[in-house]
Order: structure tokens, then C-alpha cells, then sequence
């Protein structure tokens, strides 16, 4: 069983079990959170895909950690002109295992 989940501006393809990286969701670690937007649940034999989203659908996780991503560096710069800037940035993200998928 699979379903394809939506969160912060992402989708993605999810199992019971699974360890997934997601961007930062409120929430301590070792508490559950609740994915509602499910765009599509298979269970092997049946496919629902949803209009946008699957009624009544929902996916269970844990948090297990927060963390940081690596730093993206980005750099502008105009030859000749004594102009030059550098920027980082490191994005938050939360940790979660994937519980279990509900249908109701």
C-alpha cells in the first residue's frame, strides 16, 4: 500500500515505514502528525485518485528529528565593477517515519 502525499509545496510517493525528509512542521519529536491532503492511495489492487484530494484519507507519521540541509551558496557578480555578493542559506526540514496510510 502507497499513497502520494502533499506538504509544503511538495508531493511525495509514501509507504508504511518509510523516512522521509519534509520541510519543518511544528510539532516536538516523537509526536504524531497527520498528513491530510492525500492525492492518491493505492492499495495494490485498487487505485483512488483524488479530485484533488482522496475524502476521508489521511497518513499517519512520527517525528523523529529536526534538522538543517546542507548550505546553498548563491553569488552575484558584475566584472569590472568592484561589485560582488555572497549569500548562504540552509533550509529547515523535519525528519518523519511514515505510520500508517488511512482510508475511511
Amino acid at each position: 500500500m502507497y499513497a502520494v502525499i502533499t506538504t509544503g509545496g511538495k508531493q511525495y510517493k509514501v509507504a508504511p515505514g518509510d523516512r522521509i525528509r519534509v520541510s519543518k512542521l511544528l510539532g516536538e519529536v516523537n509526536t504524531k502528525v497527520n498528513f491530510s491532503e492525500v492525492l492518491m492511495l493505492s492499495d495494490g489492487a485498487n487505485v483512488t485518485i483524488g479530485q484533488p484530494k482522496v475524502d476521508g484519507a489521511n497518513v499517519e507519521a512520527t517525528i523523529l528529528n529536526h534538522g538543517r540541509e546542507k548550505k546553498v551558496v548563491t553569488m552575484k557578480f558584475k566584472k569590472r565593477k568592484d561589485y560582488f555578493r555572497k549569500r548562504g542559506f540552509r533550509a529547515h526540514y523535519t525528519k518523519v517515519e511514515i505510520g500508517q496510510i488511512v482510508n475511511r
